[in-house]
């Protein structure tokens, strides 16, 4: 196991950090280490770097509460750079984002369709508003007016469902998804916090048991 004095920190006494979700594999964030903050982070077992436009050390979420718990660290192979895995608290952006790296610059498959694109879109018309913009209005309208397009989308569904009409029953369910992911959006409740959940529940086996129950 490599000893700190084995890595290779610049000339400014720094080595680049790069954070990932231990759960999820996402890429978190690119920070700076010197070696005080390297030492902190392996004696705490929580992320620790060193800012460089504060000139400063920081404990990440020892404001915002949004730790990052240190799982591993591992050195590349020329000893210049950290490769960190860690469980968070919460969003590893200043901005409330999941990741720092959330601004698109190239998408070679752009044109095929992701819920985390979508999720993405939504997002940004919820913090730059857009004139024209349906999702925009719902965010301007607040809580009261996503619930109720919840409520009616979900009323669509089911009377689809029950004609039998599949072309119908996946347009209003598309209608449906896309209005739970604004209200997620809304209440800073991210896709990873809905797969967490579901692996929480083995949710299978869990609604089976539930069905039974209520027979």
């Amino acid at each position: 196991m490599l000893q700190i004095e084995e890595l290779k920190f610049d000339e400014k006494g720094l080595i680049p950090a790069i954070v990932t979700d231990v759960d999820t594999n996402k890429v978190l964030t690119l920070a700076y280490m010197n070696r005080e903050s390297l030492a902190i982070s392996m004696e705490k077992g929580l992320t620790c770097f060193w800012s460089r436009s504060r000139q400063t050390l920081w404990l990440k979420g020892e404001t915002s509460g949004n730790y990052q718990h240190i799982v591993s660290i591992t050195a590349d192979c020329d000893k210049d750079a950290l490769w960190i895995r860690v469980k968070k608290d919460g969003p590893a952006c200043h901005t409330g984002e999941d990741s720092c790296f959330h601004n698109l610059v190239l998408d070679k498959e752009e044109e095929t369709f992701s819920i985390e694109g979508l999720m993405q879109l939504i997002a940004g018309r919820k913090a730059e508003k857009k004139e024209g913009s349906y999702t925009t209005y719902l965010f301007e309208k607040g809580i009261d007016k996503i619930l109720k397009k919840v409520g009616e989308e979900s009323t669509e569904v089911i009377i689809a469902g029950k004609a039998n009409d599949k072309k119908e029953t996946i347009y209003e369910i598309s209608d449906l998804v896309y209005h739970v992911m604004v209200l997620m959006i809304e209440m800073g409740i991210s896709l990873d916090d809905i797969k967490n959940e579901l692996a929480s529940r083995h949710v299978i086996d869990h609604k089976v048991k539930q069905e039974k129950m209520t027979k």
